[in-house]
């Protein structure tokens, strides 16, 4: 039902996002009590003001990224771990920061359990990146920004993609940046409602 209404009522098409998406369990990244909405046309809490996002988003912000199958993919905003569960079956290697430190545990443990063996989860501070496994071939924020950091344009390879939401206020621009030696290319979509950016 959920892959059917993203293809259906947003027209994104991609067969190995939608594919991969089938292949995860998103009720188990939320708690018992919201398992009833978990493949709902929506966000779900997650606790600590933070939500696992609707599930069109969270397929365009990855179909942006367009992925190959042996990217080194860096997350920043891990969540409940569910994007970088989606992230880990298309990509080589995932690696995922979380600010709230509750949340990066609890992800940690659950990718563990259930098997997502390539996927990297650290507590730190999003803006910083994680730079000691830079650079990546795509880097995807999963939290509203008012401006992207430069230290996340650093640890991104020439050639890399960036896409993230940016603005003021909670409603975003989808910003897709790529990275051409010293100049940055910028696309803009449309507009997405998202949780703010956790800083230090």
């Amino acid at each position: 039902m959920m892959v059917g209404e993203i293809r259906e009522k947003y027209g994104l098409k991609s067969p190995q996002v939608l594919a991969a998406m089938l292949r995860i369990p998103r009720e188990e990244f939320i708690a018992d009590k919201f398992r009833k909405i978990a493949y709902s046309d929506g966000p779900v809490p997650i606790g600590h003001g933070q939500t696992i996002s609707q599930p069109y988003t969270v397929a365009f912000m990855t179909d942006l990224l367009g992925l190959k199958g042996d990217e080194k993919v860096l997350e920043v905003g891990t969540g409940s771990g569910y994007q970088a569960a989606l992230l880990s079956l298309l990509a080589g290697k995932v690696f995922t920061v979380e600010r709230i430190d509750a949340l990066s545990r609890e992800a940690r443990k659950r990718l563990r359990r259930l098997g997502y063996k390539n996927v990297e989860v650290k507590t730190g501070s999003g803006e910083y990146g994680w730079n000691q496994e830079a650079p990546y071939d795509a880097i995807l924020v999963t939290a509203g920004l008012e401006w992207v950091p430069e230290e996340l344009f650093r640890q991104l390879k020439d050639g890399g993609v960036l896409v993230a939401p940016v603005g003021r206020g909670m409603d975003k621009v989808m910003i897709k940046y790529s990275k051409r030696g010293k100049k940055i290319i910028k696309k803009q979509y449309g507009i997405f409602h998202f949780v703010p950016f956790v800083e230090e």
